[in-house]
Order: C-alpha cells, then structure tokens, then sequence
C-alpha cells in the first residue's frame, strides 16, 4: 500500500510539472503599434473604433492622426503609415487597397438661429459660387451671406465640389478652415454663417439643412435618400494581414459597424 501511495504522489508530481512547463511555453503576444493618418472628418470615429479593439486587444496600441486625405493616401503609398482615412477616393488612390467603412452625408449647417429649414441643390450651388448672396433670396431673413468652405486636400471639399458645385469654383470670397469642427465652430458663433461638414460633426451648436428635403441622419444615408453621400474608406498599401488586417475586420464586424451607426450609414448589419 505504501508503495501505492508513493507511486500515485510521484504521478502528480509529474503531471503538475507537465502542467507548468506548458504554461510556461505560452507566451504573451508581441505589442503591436499601428499608425493611422488621414481625413480630419473620419478621426473621431476612427479614434472611437480604436480604442473599442485596443481594449479587447491590449497587446495593440492604435494612433490616429487628421491630416486631410490626401495626404493620408500619400502616407499609406510611401509606407509611412499602415493605415489611411479618406473620406473621398482620390485617383491616387486607385493602386492601393481600399474598404468602405460608414456611409457620410455632407451636412450643410447653419447658426441655430437661422430660420431656413432647406435649400435646393441648385440654390445651394449658386449660394457657394457667390451669384446668391442675401438670405432672403433664399427664403431667410435678409442679410449677407457669408459662405464657409474647406482647404484644399479636404475629402469633404472634394466630395462637395463635385456632388454640389459640379465644376464651378466655390467663390473667392469664402472662407477656409481647416476642419469640420472649424467650421462647426464658426457658423456657430456666426448667424450670417453657413458652411459643410461631416454629419458626423453635428451638434445643437449649429443646424443642418434639409437638401432637396431630405436631412442628413444615419438613416437617411443608408437608405440614400440623402443626396450629399459618400462612403468612408480606410486604406492600406496592400491587402491587409495580421493585426492590421485585424482592425479592420473589425471595423466591418456587427460591434464595429454598432459604433459606426450612432452617427453614420452602416456598411454592414
């Protein structure tokens, strides 16, 4: 029996070790940083997406940086970052692997106390090409109209451009910001104001537009009964693999795209 006893002890001994040897061998992931850059516009939902993979991968660290699209996509061709934002697929672009990731409406805000409810495509073109230039003339309170634009490299300048001005110059007399919260910022503390963004920079500190009497809600997008649309895209330098790859599958997964239609079109259930 004694015998017994110490054979059954020396099995256990054995098998704990086997136990810790094997745990031993699994080693924690490697840390991976990624660097994104790209549109202003896309930043804060980029940076929200971030942060929700970060937590449930803490061996990846994320940084996101605005920098305009176009410069994004140049980044991602030259290697320097592993991920691009751009909210308008410039030509450049065109070698390179590309994802939609949210559907954005261009909202066209105004100051709160603005009583425009809307405007036609037609009247808001002739807004921005400087040939309507008193609210009145639009169905507002008269006043001077002062048109709020984007720098040059802006997807949201691009994309305004060609859906709204189609070919015709916004006038010189705009003025340019650097940002949808620029602009925000602005028309907010200016009633003659009126400029586009992201919807995704809507807030009660300005109010948007009906265009063509639709509104720009997530809803409205998806279903594209908003004119001003434009899919978001991230961009790599080829197909993604690994924790890049990773991100990205996310983004696209049921809790990524839960994140996206808070503000935005899902491009995906």
């Amino acid at each position: 029996m004694a015998r017994k006893g110490i054979g059954v002890a020396l099995c256990l001994v054995g098998l704990l070790l086997l136990v810790g040897c094997n745990r031993g061998s699994i080693e924690p992931p490697q840390p991976v940083h990624l660097k994104v850059a790209g549109s202003t516009s896309m930043q804060p939902l980029v940076e929200e997406l971030a942060q929700a993979y970060t937590e449930r991968h803490q061996h990846v660290t994320i940084a996101v940086e605005g920098r305009g699209s176009r410069l994004g996509i140049e980044l991602v061709r030259q290697g320097q970052v592993d991920i691009g934002m751009a909210s308008w697929k410039e030509t450049e672009a065109a070698a390179l692997w590309s994802m939609p990731i949210a559907l954005d409406g261009t909202a066209i805000v105004v100051h709160p106390q603005n009583q425009l409810e809307g405007l036609t495509l037609l009247q808001l073109r002739d807004v921005f090409f400087g040939w309507i230039w008193d609210w009145r003339d639009v169905g507002g309170q008269a006043g001077e109209i002062v048109a709020i634009s984007r720098e040059d490299g802006s997807g949201t300048r691009a994309v305004f451009e060609e859906l709204v001005m189609k070919g015709k110059r916004v006038t010189p007399t705009s003025m340019v910001m650097p940002s949808s919260q620029a602009v925000v910022e602005y028309v907010a503390e200016h009633p003659e104001a009126i400029g586009y963004v992201s919807m995704g920079y809507l807030s009660q500190e300005v109010k948007a537009l009906e265009i063509e009497e639709a509104a720009p809600t997530p809803k409205s997008v998806r279903r594209g009964d908003y004119h001003l649309l434009r899919p978001l895209f991230l961009i790599t330098r080829w197909e993604p693999i690994g924790e890049v790859k990773g991100f990205i599958d996310f983004v696209l997964s049921p809790a990524g795209q839960s994140i996206v239609g808070k503000k935005y079109g899902r491009v995906r259930e």
